[in-house]
């Protein structure tokens, strides 16, 4: 469990520390979980002195990857996704550069070892109940220097915008980390009947760790094309202020826009069913908010009453050929993102129903299609543009056949 992920942790940070060249590049998620890696890493290196260089991906595509390993000699850290591409990292690698990963996902091991997969799935701590990606970043922050404890509400705020509760409490490593920030006077952990409210001391006053994770999932989703995820570290690390709030406010108006045009069509008869999946197809219509949002919407949806509870819902969005940070990339690709309902959702805890972190990556395999970070409740994976509906169908395969 959590002694076995620290002593990896250890032996990495033991690497990290002999590495001739003391500068990292970091690439973490743009949702509140992944700024709040981001923003975690980022403090605990530059607190040691080195140079940091950091940046944000909705997902560790082949091609950046590809663009990625051309580098030699260097310090690479991927947080909040990437443990499931292990062994791809492992290829391209090559022993060539010194990797770490701090993922909560579904895990695989890596086969080089100047590659460390540090995702806490490998050592029996679950992703989406245990542990956010946040708060691995912090016990990982923690190992190198005890003095980073202060930056353990960083690792709340992540964990709660994940939304992975137990009874309404967050439990494990991330309610650990909740503790320790209530110890130092940053965040306070307010019981109710439904469970635990989770406010962090601010600037402006306590906000309800809920609240800021959707403020930082509008900036890293809806504000990716336009500089959204840089603010949203800044708000990670200092707190919101009026600036950020102008910001937020017109991401929201947009995405408010979007969302109610969207809704409107699928109304109308968009909304495609098959005998155990309901879909859709955003095309280029959300641009210039990023392909993150396809899954926000799918959330969205799960509370309309024209959705039926007992079919998958996915949704699909065509990545742009251009990513923040790397410029022009061929990518040719479709995101498809996937929720439940709440019906679904318990006969996936009951084991009844397939989970999307089986169903969704195994279809998309039949497709040469690319899956890193997927949970049983929420999930994603890319595939060429134009193989959508025969994505679904071999989703349809797989859930004829669960059971038997």
């Amino acid at each position: 469990m959590v002694g076995e992920f620290i002593r990896a942790a250890e032996k990495a940070i033991e690497k990290i520390y002999s590495w001739p060249r003391k500068r990292v590049s970091i690439y973490h998620h743009n949702d509140a979980d992944g700024l709040c890696s981001g923003a975690i890493l980022a403090s605990a290196f530059q607190r040691k002195g080195y140079g940091v260089k950091r940046a944000c991906l909705e997902k560790p595509y082949p091609a950046i990857l590809e663009k990625i390993y051309r580098k030699q000699g260097e310090i690479l850290i991927f947080a909040d996704f990437a443990g499931r591409i292990a062994p791809l990292l492992s290829r391209l690698n090559q022993g060539r550069n010194l990797t770490i990963i701090l993922d909560h996902h579904v895990a695989e091991e890596a086969t080089d070892q100047m590659v460390y997969n540090l995702d806490p799935d490998l050592f029996g701590l679950k992703g989406d109940r245990d542990i956010s990606a946040s708060t691995t970043c912090y016990i990982f922050a923690r190992t190198m220097d005890e003095y980073n404890i202060d930056l353990a509400h960083i690792g709340t705020l992540g964990a709660v915008g994940d939304g992975f509760f137990v009874q309404g409490r967050l439990v494990s490593e991330n309610r650990q980390a909740a503790l320790a920030a209530a110890g130092q006077g940053r965040l306070e952990i307010v019981a109710g009947a439904d469970g635990e409210e989770y406010m962090l001391e601010t600037a402006q006053g306590k906000i309800s760790c809920a609240e800021l994770g959707e403020y930082l999932d509008i900036l890293g989703g809806a504000g990716y094309n336009s500089d959204g995820p840089d603010a949203g570290i800044e708000v990670c690390l200092k707190g919101p202020d009026a600036d950020s709030d102008r910001v937020v406010e017109h991401l929201k108006r947009i995405k408010e826009d979007a969302f109610t045009l969207e809704i409107e069509k699928l109304k109308r008869g968009s909304l495609i069913q098959s005998p155990n999946i309901q879909w859709f197809n955003l095309e280029r219509r959300f641009y210039p908010m990023g392909v993150k949002m396809v899954g926000v919407f799918c959330e969205t949806l799960k509370e309309q009453q024209f959705i039926d509870p007992h079919k998958y819902i996915a949704g699909f969005q065509i990545i742009p050929d251009e990513i923040p940070g790397f410029g022009p990339v061929d990518m040719s690709q479709v995101k498809i993102s996937m929720r439940v309902a709440e019906y679904l959702e318990r006969q996936i805890r009951d084991r009844s129903a397939m989970g999307l972190d089986v169903l969704l990556p195994q279809a998309t395999a039949e497709l040469g299609g690319f899956s890193d970070a997927c949970h049983s409740l929420t999930a994603a994976t890319t595939l060429a543009i134009g193989l959508e509906e025969k994505l679904i169908g071999e989703m349809e395969k797989l859930i004829t056949t669960f059971g038997k």
